[in-house]
């Protein structure tokens, strides 16, 4: 057995190998935090690897959450679309998530999308929208996503005054159905670039020529990208105050039924 005196070489030996183990420890433990700190790393790298068309241009995994499913993560893909993985990341499935409960069957998938509708459109300034606000209460809203050569979005304009009168405010967003260029779009900027933009979005539905004033500050194109983006195919797609998301024509009587004012 040897024994360390203070002047020992030994000791200075053993201080060096203390300082040395401890140094090594700190980096272990570094190198420990930096793969933790990303736990789902190799489920990501599985599911993307997975998916990829052997082209080199894979697909990656933007988001990774827990769901209310014991065992289920929910995993969000770079082209948005969101699927449902193992922990492991062995198997997935692709499509709607639903929770059995009390009151019923709850679509947690679409839950998501709701919460995505209403942080997407409260990102948009409300002086970019066309809105007809009622006179007296205003008791919730919706926001339509329209276009003026649309029949049934003509005739939900017709409906806009009865909505009002229950309290419903509407904010039109611009959502040219042939695309950016085309001549509804140019219809469109016309009615965002005029002076009474309600009066005459009002005309333009109503089949009124009018000259077409496709102004620089109209937002026809970005409103139009934010309903792709959204899922919108078509108009006039009607969305709540709370995000759900309606395709097509409902009457007045049945939009308030839906906010629940009647």
């Amino acid at each position: 057995m040897i024994r360390l005196g203070k002047s020992s070489k030994y000791q200075k030996l053993w201080q060096r190998f203390a300082l040395g183990l401890g140094l090594l420890t700190v980096s272990l433990m570094a190198t420990g935090a930096s793969y933790s700190s990303n736990p789902h790393k190799s489920l990501e790298d599985k599911i993307s690897a997975a998916l990829s068309d052997g082209s080199g241009a894979g697909i990656a995994v933007t988001d990774v959450r827990k769901t209310e499913a014991e065992g289920l993560l929910e995993v969000t893909l770079d082209n948005g679309l969101v699927l449902y993985a193992t922990e492991s990341g062995d198997h997935f499935v692709v499509g709607d998530l639903y929770a059995i409960r009390k009151d019923g069957l709850v679509n947690l998938a679409e839950e998501k999308r709701e919460r995505e509708r209403v942080a997407m459109i409260d990102g948009i300034d409300i002086g970019q929208m066309i809105v007809f606000t009622p006179d007296g209460e205003v008791r919730d809203y919706i926001t339509v996503f329209t276009d003026v050569t649309c029949f049934y979005c003509q005739k939900l304009h017709r409906e806009v005054e009865d909505l009002n009168n229950r309290g419903i405010e509407v904010r039109y967003l611009a959502y040219p159905r042939g695309g950016p260029d085309s001549d509804g779009a140019r219809k469109l900027a016309t009615a965002w670039c005029a002076n009474d933009q309600q009066e005459t979005l009002t005309q333009l539905k109503a089949g009124v020529t009018l000259p077409v004033n496709d102004c620089d500050e109209a937002p026809v194109v970005a409103q139009y990208q934010l309903g792709s983006a959204m899922g919108v195919r078509g108009t006039p797609a009607i969305v709540t105050s709370d995000g759900q998301m309606i395709p097509g024509y409902k009457p007045a009587s049945e939009l308030a039924q839906i906010l629940g004012l009647d």
